[in-house]
């Protein structure tokens, strides 16, 4: 079924916007824990509602927040964190991680993995360690700061593929965090999020909710999605689980079987496909110095990068067709002009160029493929939010009922 998505709006909210919401529960407090992660806003102020409103993007890699107070437009944190939580090892000694501490998230787990059992909460976008996800989700909450006594509401952007069992899953990770959740996929928070509310009244303007499609290459999953102006059903939406952690173990496959010697961590192989990555032309050779067994080599990757990469690219071809043919005769010529390209995954040198290419050789009419650019981080995070401000009262779920 699609439902419009548009704002809640009652006898209170008709007559004054920034009307304040019924007191509600208090969250559950989290834990002090040590961590480098830091929420990029100025320290919130005295609350102007009783209720907050969080945008989450709880990503396999990385994980986004924007959270503002009910009737206000001033964020209270906008941060991006590792998806990462790291236990102390056995027989650590005193004085060794920053405050003793015995668990660590994000950056400060990152920097010193040497000394912990790192544990990712989610794997191909859904929670694999619900422990891991709880301890991860409750540092969340500790970042933003909100005071006790303000109701949490969360838009959490959820892959396009998730089932009902991943779902109740993340529900159960927000619960006793979050006082109450909404769940939408991905792609269409990303939409949301690149929308520019302050050009909707101009004539060249594509709005990118009206009439598109969302390519959203993340770590654990590669999500496309029609964005028709209401919320996508499963109809809407293909995924697969070929995205950049696919990538990664491609290339660590690749490294081995041309360089037997050289056992390159997935963290390393990770920042070399960061560094490298490109379909089609590479502009430059892509060379890398590592260190193995305590001595330099060189490595001379340009192929294996790009037929990793390349691969990526097919599978996204193939997920764009399929999405395609589901819009209704009338909307693809449209559609075939707003194909936007989000998530880690499209910063790949070339990639947009070349899914337009391909797009063109199938004979689509006049393909136009871009890249949402640097920020891509945010964008879920910052439609999430953007949802959040529209939601109904009855989009609204407790986690846990």
């Amino acid at each position: 079924m699609r439902t419009t998505f548009v704002a809640p709006l009652t006898p209170e909210t008709a007559r004054d916007p920034k009307a304040k919401a019924a007191p509600a529960p208090a969250p559950a407090s989290a834990a002090p824990a040590a961590s480098g992660d830091t929420a990029t806003a100025p320290a919130p102020r005295a609350p102007k509602a009783d209720a907050a409103l969080v945008g989450l993007d709880l990503g396999t890699n990385k994980t986004c927040i924007k959270a503002a107070y009910i009737g206000s437009g001033e964020l209270l944190a906008s941060a991006v964190v590792p998806t990462l939580v790291g236990y102390t090892k056995e027989g650590i000694v005193e004085n060794l991680l920053p405050g003793n501490a015995k668990v660590l998230y994000g950056e400060m787990a990152a920097k010193n993995r040497l000394y912990l059992r790192c544990v990712p909460p989610l794997v191909d976008g859904v929670v694999e360690d619900m422990s891991a996800a709880k301890d991860f989700l409750r540092h969340v909450r500790q970042l933003m700061k909100i005071p006790a006594g303000v109701e949490l509401r969360t838009v959490v952007g959820v892959p396009a593929n998730a089932d009902r069992s991943a779902r109740e899953k993340l529900l159960e990770a927000l619960h006793g965090i979050f006082d109450k959740v909404c769940l939408i996929p991905e792609p269409f928070l990303a939409a949301l999020g690149v929308r520019d509310e302050g050009k909707l009244g101009q004539s060249n303007y594509i709005d990118p909710v009206r009439n598109s499609l969302f390519v959203d290459i993340g770590a654990g999953t590669t999500d496309v999605c029609l964005v028709q102006g209401y919320f996508p059903s499963a109809d809407d939406q293909v995924s697969s689980s070929f995205a950049g952690d696919r990538v990664d173990a491609v290339l660590a496959d690749a490294i081995r079987k041309q360089y037997p010697n050289v056992d390159l961590s997935m963290v390393k192989v990770r920042e070399l496909k960061e560094q490298f990555s490109y379909v089609g032309s590479s502009e430059g050779s892509a060379s890398a110095s590592v260190i193995v067994g305590g001595k330099m080599r060189r490595l001379e990757l340009t192929e294996i990068v790009g037929n990793a990469c390349s691969q990526l690219l097919q599978e996204v071809f193939e997920l764009v067709k399929a999405a395609i043919g589901r819009a209704s005769t009338d909307s693809v010529g449209e559609l075939l002009q707003n194909i936007i390209l989000t998530g880690g995954g499209s910063r790949v040198q070339n990639l947009g160029t070349e899914l337009q290419r391909l797009l063109a050789e199938e004979g689509y009419e006049k393909p136009r493929v871009q890249t949402v650019g640097d920020n891509y981080r945010e964008f879920v995070a910052q439609g999430a939010l953007a949802a959040a401000r529209q939601a109904r009262e009855s989009q609204w779920q407790r986690p846990g009922a």
